[in-house]
């Protein structure tokens, strides 16, 4: 098969762009390096088609849509804190962006997968979130994550087949600031044998899920039936930022104790799926325990000290 991967040189969609790889798929990256990194697909960058690219750019589109199976889009701005200073480049990016995509696709016949995120619920009423929950953005990045929400129904409804997947808080290697930037903020931190530094009471929970079970989920919901769906893909459990500080400090072995700064803007209190839909329509379930990674990357960590 050959597959589009928007956004590939970034942390989630190099993960994608690999495992489709390795799996026999042809690939063609679309990506405009701002945020992602070249390196990032350094393994399979021979395999691979690469073109830097703009999403917003629909002549590239649909040169690069004709002759392909699918589109995992995974092309975004998605620093929170960055998109209150700038919503309306937020807007055109993610927004605009994804709507040429969807367009382009209907054009073509394509089935489209993307990512979309937990932040759509903001400070949800209850926890475990299930996917009826209502949609309610707390700050601008989420705000185009609904408004994409939104163009993916209008489109099903004019037969694209198009699945969202709300991602909850990824994790793994190659991980950006912007992504579940928390676990990457504290292993740095404890690389440098500083305390890890916490936004506010350390309280808020975050339900964390490691980025080649996200990769499965995207795969699993390409191949699947479903014609038009969002699905939580997150683990179904949460940790506070607090305990998680606890957890990676117990696992290094320093005698040191994570310190407090103001709490972020926009930030949600609480996040943790339901992951009974991914279960249903993709046969999908997480495989990787937080705790596990986090012991071995701090064991290797610690051991090329």
């Amino acid at each position: 098969m050959k597959f589009v991967v928007t956004g590939g040189a970034g942390f989630i969609g190099s993960h994608l762009v690999e495992y489709l790889v390795e799996h026999g798929n042809s690939v063609i990256v679309i990506d405009d390096l701002n945020t992602g990194k070249i390196e990032n697909l350094k393994n399979v960058h021979e395999k691979i088609e690469f073109i830097k690219g703009d999403i917003r750019d629909n002549n590239l589109l649909r040169k690069t849509f004709k002759d392909v199976d699918g589109v995992f889009h995974q092309a975004a701005l998605a620093s929170v804190q960055e998109s209150f200073t700038m919503p309306e480049k937020y807007h055109d990016v993610n927004v605009n962006g994804t709507e040429n995509i969807f367009k382009v696709a209907k054009e073509f016949g394509l089935r489209v997968v993307y990512a979309s995120s937990s932040s759509i619920y903001g400070n949800p009423l209850k926890l475990p979130i299930k996917e009826d929950a209502q949609r309610n953005p707390i700050n601008p990045y989420a705000q185009t994550k609904v408004d994409k929400e939104l163009l993916a129904e209008k489109y099903a409804k004019m037969g694209v087949d198009i699945i969202g997947l709300r991602y909850f808080n990824v994790y793994g290697e190659r991980q950006s600031m912007n992504y579940a930037g928390v676990i990457k903020l504290f292993l740095e931190s404890i690389q440098e044998k500083r305390p890890p530094k916490i936004n506010g009471d350390g309280l808020q929970e975050r339900d964390f899920v490691y980025v080649k079970d996200v990769v499965r989920a995207n795969v699993m919901a390409m191949q699947s039936t479903v014609k038009h769906a969002f699905i939580n893909v997150g683990t179904g459990k949460s940790v506070s930022v607090l305990d998680l500080a606890k957890i990676i400090i117990d696992a290094s072995g320093l005698s040191i104790k994570p310190i407090h700064g103001p709490e972020l803007k926009g930030d949600v209190r609480a996040t943790r799926a339901d992951t009974t839909l991914a279960k249903r329509l993709l046969n999908w379930e997480p495989e990787m325990q937080l705790e596990d990674w986090l012991s071995k990357t701090i064991t290797d960590m610690m051991k090329s000290h």
